[in-house]
């Protein structure tokens, strides 16, 4: 009879995790059908926007994602801040970044974006960035430059249009 009683135990234990599971595949499934690239100049909407994207593409990377955003280019620093980001995305790339990581880049100002990751990965070894995925969201008409810079470093890209 404890053996009976274990065994139904386990079962209603297995049951529950299972309804839980099934519940909760049900939001992310909504999530990832709701994401709309905000207007271009919401700065705010589009750093919110680059975050769910990448929690969104996270597939089995553990690590947190480095995420790299320009701001629209209406704001009167655009350049500035283009280049404190080229700074510190380059940096980061030279150092090494280690598989099972992320970056992803993401802004409205799309080509600026494409420019900025050219310059970052330009000097990367090729095969250097094994398991490590890279995340583009922009314009379908920057993807193959920022593609064709990637591809060689050995790193999974994945590009999501901003629409």
């Amino acid at each position: 009879m404890n053996n009976t009683m274990r065994a139904m135990l386990i079962a209603s234990f297995a049951l529950a995790f299972t309804a839980c599971k099934k519940e909760e595949a049900a939001p992310v499934a909504e999530a990832q059908q709701a994401l709309v690239a905000p207007d271009a100049n919401d700065d705010a909407g589009w750093k919110k926007y680059l975050q769910a994207v990448a929690v969104q593409n996270m597939g089995n990377i553990t690590n947190s994602p480095f995420l790299y955003y320009l701001s629209p280019e209406s704001d009167p620093e655009f350049a500035a801040k283009y280049e404190r980001q080229v700074e510190s995305a380059t940096q980061a790339v030279a150092r090494g970044i280690q598989p099972g990581n992320m970056l992803a880049f993401g802004s409205s100002a799309s080509s600026k974006m494409a420019d900025m990751i050219q310059a970052v990965f330009k000097d990367v070894p090729a095969d250097s960035m094994k398991n490590v995925r890279v995340v583009f969201i922009g314009k379908a008409a920057d993807n193959a430059r920022v593609q064709s810079i990637i591809q060689p470093t050995g790193a999974e890209y994945i590009f999501v249009e901003a629409k």
